[in-house]
């Protein structure tokens, strides 16, 4: 087993190879990867592709591929979700309600190509799990009560699939409410697992925008699971309670 632990994009990441070999090199290239991510897509860096486009300096088309590959999902995101993902603000850019869980898909993916058949890569708790956790056992991740962390409320487990929280506990009231324009705070937080990671962030983001409405959107999802918790009361979706 093989793991790397490395800041980027505001918040830890780890990458946790159960394969045996010396995976240095891969992780190494998963590292870069993941910090030309942050270059390109931060909010908080002057100098990024997206900041500049926020400025006017530059367009999309003049931008990495990278930039219009990631717009382009985040509008067939804003589909799926009845507009309550976006990537715009006030006519400013802001694809990082996504951009997360692309990045981890797409580190996943290099690992896999590189030849590992059995991982985990967790940034801020946005989850791809490859493969399984030891020969024969699948992969366990537990959902934690959001205004206590030691205490898990359920444990999803698996092979092959991907997690994506969001909520206010570890960067308080961020997630905007695109109807009302203001933050939302209708839930405690919203859990999504499924066979992508880059849906499920995007999911995640979306329905913890929702409110109670999102137990109504959820009923028509087919890939993937959404596990919510409210405030102080129990919650059932898709045949899962969380109670916080």
């Amino acid at each position: 087993m093989t793991v790397h632990v490395e800041h980027c994009m505001g918040t830890v990441f780890s990458i946790d190879v159960r394969d045996p070999g010396d995976w240095a090199g891969p992780i190494a290239e998963v590292v870069a990867w993941l910090h030309r991510v942050d270059a390109l897509f931060s909010t908080y860096r002057p100098e990024s592709e997206i900041s500049r486009l926020g400025r006017g300096e530059l367009t999309v088309a003049g931008a990495d591929p990278l930039v219009a590959e990631v717009f382009r999902l985040c509008e067939e995101f804003e589909d799926e979700t009845g507009g309550y993902f976006t990537a715009h603000w006030r006519g400013t850019p802001d694809p990082t309600g996504l951009v997360k869980g692309w990045a981890i898909e797409r580190a996943s993916a290099l690992l896999r190509e590189r030849g590992s058949a059995n991982h985990a890569v967790n940034g801020g708790g946005d989850v791809r799990l490859a493969g399984e956790s030891a020969p024969g056992k699948p992969w366990r991740i537990g959902i934690s009560d959001p205004a206590n962390p030691r205490r898990i409320l359920t444990v999803v487990t698996g092979r092959d699939f991907a997690v994506a929280t969001s909520g206010t506990s570890e960067r308080g009231a961020h997630i905007i409410d695109p109807v009302t324009a203001a933050p939302a705070t209708g839930l405690a937080a919203v859990t999504v697992t499924g066979p992508s990671l880059t849906r499920a962030d995007a999911y995640a983001t979306a329905a913890f925008a929702m409110g109670d409405q999102v137990f109504t959107w959820a009923a028509g999802l087919r890939d993937h699971r959404v596990y919510v918790v409210g405030a102080g009361e129990p919650r059932w979706i898709a045949g899962q309670r969380v109670q916080a």
